[in-house]
């Protein structure tokens, strides 16, 4: 992704979350990205941290995500953010991490749950 394309995204995230950060129980956000989804297909955001959960959204490869820093199993994205991008993605490969997206693209946001195998540090 060419640099005016990645700045352009990390700027709509930023405003957005200044825009609805009062909305959210989250006091800051994390920026990442989904990666390595099979081509073709696209990322699952879910109700609720599992397979089987209602989807909300799909996402695909490069699509910048609004992480609220909260993952299962007691990880969270901010207290990680300084290691290297490959142990963060490890930390998250088999976690369920959560988001804040507005997944009917009408205002709403609301949170939603995506498995950390494909997402990666922006």
């Amino acid at each position: 992704m060419n640099f005016c394309i990645r700045t352009a995204a990390a700027l709509a995230v930023a405003s957005t979350v200044l825009a609805s950060a009062g909305q959210s129980h989250a006091t800051a956000f994390a920026a990442w990205q989904v990666s390595g989804v099979p081509y073709g297909d696209t990322l699952n955001a879910r109700k609720y941290p599992s397979g089987s959960s209602q989807k909300q959204a799909a996402y695909p490869n490069g699509a910048v995500l609004q992480m609220t820093g909260r993952c299962s199993g007691g990880i969270n994205l901010l207290d990680i953010a300084g290691q290297p991008h490959w142990k963060q993605r490890q930390a998250v490969r088999y976690r369920w991490c959560e988001i804040w997206h507005d997944p009917a693209r009408d205002g709403h946001f609301v949170t939603g749950w995506v498995y950390g195998k494909h997402i990666a540090p922006y």
